[in-house]
């Protein structure tokens, strides 16, 4: 899915200072307002009687107390432990309890539905970031931790980012691409209306030509990008009659990935096409999004690169049965594409699983409501995949795609305390993360 780019120009209270009084102005705005001391929170002592600490042994311990403090974990014992120094104890001894959840394809500013052509013209990058507010709060909710937002209009998803970050907004933690990279006509422009309307609200990150791709990309990480996303071929939700085969030509792709390499940046490609997902791989892509028609060169591809494949079942799923329906929002060019990609995409999990290519959760939630993320998970076994596998997709695997195992996808002393639990056991039933009945995200309990 992508959003128009709405770009407002807003002259700041700090630009005024400046205007009007020069620099000790800006100093003074820019002063943190004095901080009251305050008190440091007790610990949280965890009694959990089944733990999936570790998802990449499958090892279930039971009876085990996890420590947190000051948003981390301290550690995980076994057997009960009494409470000390005034330790809030939370029970989930009835419970399984595993690391947060990661969804590594989302977006969070908006949802499809019958009013998303209209919104595009009425909706400002501050509406978004309050409708992503509330996203936010169902994606939590369902046990989902840390997301992706990949294509979200850059304002809104930063403001978003900061104010879950500062903890002003709940929500997950936010890995952010701050827009996308399309080229001009394809997924990702301003398609499907009048000339004059595509030229105010096409996306700075439109372009064309190898040297104007790198450019692209540069804005993309001064804006504040964690990771750069591309669509390097068609899409089924572009208002488009353009085909869902490579849009970028090889020269584009190779200038996009080396920019992002050379500013640090992992580049994640939305691709349905066979020649666009292998011209990406080949270019030295870090990941795919979809996949769709992935074939057998594509999995040697995949392994040579040791890229990831998020695989975003859910969507696909989503925009057949939307296609289906009678009144459907979906327009002509998409209902055509939806049919043309959706049914293939869990034969083509099933076919690149079984080839050892590395699977990475994802969803690209916004397409589908969001709060249903864990649905994702039963189509995943449906494509041949154990319950423990997409568990480890959510866990390990997606905290390994995004650098990020230091710091979440497991239960271990030193990580942040993102922790879930749910009634019943999701290596028998997958279907349990789909209820969600306890959230701690950075050592806070949002859900119990």
């Amino acid at each position: 899915m992508a959003t128009g780019k709405k770009r407002t120009l807003i002259i700041s209270a700090a630009a005024m200072a400046i205007a009007c009084t020069g620099l000790p102005a800006l100093i003074a705005f820019a002063a943190p307002a004095p901080q009251q001391p305050t008190a440091t929170a007790p610990d949280t002592l965890i009694h959990a009687g089944r733990v999936l600490a570790d998802p990449a042994t499958g090892r279930v311990l039971t009876e085990q107390s996890i420590l947190v403090r000051g948003g981390r974990i301290v550690s995980i014992a076994a057997g009960y432990a009494a409470p000390a120094n005034g330790a809030t104890v939370v029970d989930l001894k009835r419970s399984f309890v595993l690391p947060g959840l990661i969804d590594s394809h989302v977006h969070i500013t908006g949802e499809q539905g019958p009013d998303s052509r209209v919104d595009e013209f009425i909706k400002t990058s501050a509406d978004q970031a309050i409708d992503g507010a509330g996203f936010a709060v169902k994606t939590l909710n369902a046990g989902f931790t840390t997301v992706a937002d990949l294509g979200a209009d850059a304002d809104a998803i930063l403001a978003l980012r900061r104010g879950i970050a500062t903890g002003i907004i709940p929500g997950p933690r936010i890995i952010a691409s701050a827009g996308a990279i399309s080229v001009h006509g394809g997924h990702g422009d301003a398609n499907g209306m009048p000339r004059n309307m595509a030229l105010i609200l096409r996306s700075p990150g439109v372009c064309s030509g190898a040297d104007d791709c790198a450019r692209a990309v540069r804005e993309r990480v001064r804006d504040g990008a964690d990771i750069i996303k591309i669509t390097a071929t068609g899409g089924v939700l572009s208002n488009t009659a353009a085909g869902l085969a490579q849009q970028f030509t090889d020269a584009e792709l190779k200038s996009i990935v080396q920019a992002a390499h050379a500013m640090g940046r992992k580049v994640t490609a939305h691709a349905h096409g066979v020649d666009g997902i292998n011209s990406f791989l080949r270019a030295g892509g870090d990941s795919i999004e979809h996949g769709t028609f992935s074939d057998a060169e594509s999995a040697k591809l995949y392994k040579a690169n040791g890229a990831y494949l998020v695989p975003t079942l859910l969507a696909g799923d989503f925009v057949v049965r939307e296609a289906d329906r009678p009144g459907t929002f979906l327009q002509p060019a998409q209902i055509a594409k939806a049919r043309e990609a959706g049914p293939k995409m869990i034969d083509m999990l099933r076919r690149m699983h079984a080839a050892g290519v590395k699977i990475a959760f994802g969803t690209d939630t916004g397409v589908s409501a969001h709060g249903d993320n864990a649905q994702e998970f039963a189509l995943m076994v449906k494509a041949g995949m154990t319950p423990l596998q997409s568990i480890q997709a959510a866990t390990v695997g997606a905290a390994d795609h995004f650098s990020l195992t230091s710091e979440i996808g497991t239960i271990a002393a030193g990580k942040a305390a993102d922790i879930i639990a749910v009634d019943g056991d999701p290596l028998s039933n997958v279907r349990e993360l789909e209820s969600v009945d306890f959230v701690m995200k950075g050592g806070k309990v949002f859900k119990d």
